[in-house]
């Protein structure tokens, strides 16, 4: 594997945070979201997987850190398999944080960990074909019944923004009549229990660790909480690295990141990149610690 010269972050506070995550490794955490970061959007959803260098490069740099965690909108079981994360080389300490943290796995046990279904969701699956039709929503519009949440996808429809920006305020209105949340993402609409986003999953999941730096790299709306999550943890004196997994159709994490990488592909050129800087470190903690 040829050896990529790191990126230099364009913020002072994320040259900080790299510096730190590469003088005491053992003690970093690396947190990622999946679909737009470790796995290419496409059309059908059903269909993402991740990069093919994603878990070869993981799979180098985990063990030297002091863990890292996929941190998704899907259920923690897909985002597994779609990732072909389970009984990967180096990964026995990965974490996947599923459905906005709301579910984790474990690589150690292979179980995974999850609350109640939030009766909402039932009750907005019930009514959203209704309320699809009575507003209009052109065809190629689906719903994706997520287990513990549920999301409307528009991206295959005629208009997918116009359609997208249509059914905004009365997916809004149903969720809220059911004790939901709604959650936007790339031309798609997630409805959800509130309470948890990936803003407070990857700040939970940093103070379990004890992690003195972090990483994280993310692409989409639901990411601009995890971005928030590293600027108030950077306060509190952990550094930390934003990373926009470059896209032209979300520009404000791109606007707020440190580093913008092209795409999965770049980020997996930086996870080489960071195997390779951190490759005779001494790893103090290890994958495991959790």
């Amino acid at each position: 594997m040829g050896s990529h010269p790191l990126p230099v972050p364009t913020t002072a506070a994320g040259r900080e945070g790299l510096a730190a995550l590469l003088e005491r490794p053992g003690r970093a955490v690396v947190g990622l979201d999946f679909d737009g970061t470790l796995a290419e959007i496409v059309p059908d959803p059903d269909q993402a997987r991740a990069h093919p260098g994603a878990v070869p490069a993981l799979s180098r740099l985990a063990p030297r850190l002091r863990s890292v965690a996929v941190i998704t909108g899907r259920p923690a079981e897909v985002a597994v398999r779609y990732g072909g994360f389970a009984g990967a080389e180096g990964l026995n300490g990965l974490v996947v944080l599923g459905l906005y943290g709301a579910e984790r796995w474990d690589a150690a046990s292979g179980a995974v960990q999850a609350p109640e279904p939030h009766p909402g969701v039932a009750a907005v699956q019930a009514e959203l074909p209704a309320v699809l039709a009575e507003y209009g929503a052109s065809r190629g519009t689906w719903i994706e019944d997520k287990g513990r949440a549920v999301a409307v996808h528009t991206r295959r429809a005629e208009d997918p923004q116009a359609t997208f920006e249509l059914l905004r305020a009365p997916l809004h209105a149903l969720a809220e009549r059911h004790g939901l949340i709604v959650e936007p993402g790339r031309l798609v609409l997630e409805l959800r229990p509130p309470g948890m986003d990936k803003g407070v999953a990857l700040t939970e999941y940093v103070r379990r660790t004890g992690a003195e730096a972090v990483l994280y790299a993310g692409d989409d709306l639901g990411d601009l909480a995890a971005f928030g999550a590293v600027e108030r943890l950077r306060e509190e004196g952990v550094p930390g690295v934003l990373v926009c997994s470059g896209s032209t159709e979300v520009t404000e994490l791109a606007q707020r990141a440190d580093l913008v990488v092209d795409g999965p592909a770049g980020v997996v050129e930086l996870l080489s990149s960071l195997a390779d800087a951190v490759g005779g470190a001494n790893a103090v903690g290890g994958a495991n610690a959790s």
